[in-house]
């Protein structure tokens, strides 16, 4: 799988790790940086990610900052991105399988490399169930513009 990834310089010692994980779990890697700890801006990462998965260019994302939260917001901001703050594992299981998420977002500061690892192979295998919830996932795409299926009722 094509992985783009990407942190500011709160996250940056976490995405390292996270990069050797993935490739040594045969994925490809696109680093959108940064390529040192020096002071960065999330935003300018998080939308470097969400636009290559958006634009198909990488099939999943992840992002890495203090708390993963200001990644999370921001790329949310670019429309077709469905990005998650994951914590643990169950929670990267349920946002892939009922929200089809596509960019998972971690904290750097506030969690522990083996438990994102734990998460992120979770988030990377899970796949979206669709049925009913393909329904609610078209209906966050029309709240961003990027969806094109009608709601019922509208």
């Amino acid at each position: 799988m094509k992985i783009a990834i990407g942190s500011d310089h709160a996250g940056y010692a976490m995405k390292q790790e996270l990069v050797g994980y993935l490739k040594a779990h045969g994925h490809h890697v696109d680093d959108i940086g940064p390529y040192d700890d020096q002071r960065v801006d999330y935003p300018d990462f998080a939308k470097r990610v969400a636009d290559n998965v958006v634009k198909g260019l990488a099939q999943k994302g992840v992002l890495v900052c203090g708390s993963g939260i200001g990644m999370a917001i921001s790329a949310n901001k670019v429309p077709g991105c469905r990005a998650i703050t994951i914590h643990n594992s169950w929670e990267a299981e349920f946002s892939r399988r009922h929200n089809n998420a596509n960019v998972a977002c971690f904290g750097g500061r506030s969690m522990g490399p083996e438990v994102v690892k734990d998460a992120l192979g979770v988030f990377l295998t899970t796949e979206f169930e669709g049925g009913r919830h393909a329904d609610r996932v078209a209906k966050m795409s029309k709240l961003d513009g990027s969806g094109t299926i009608d709601v019922p009722g509208e």
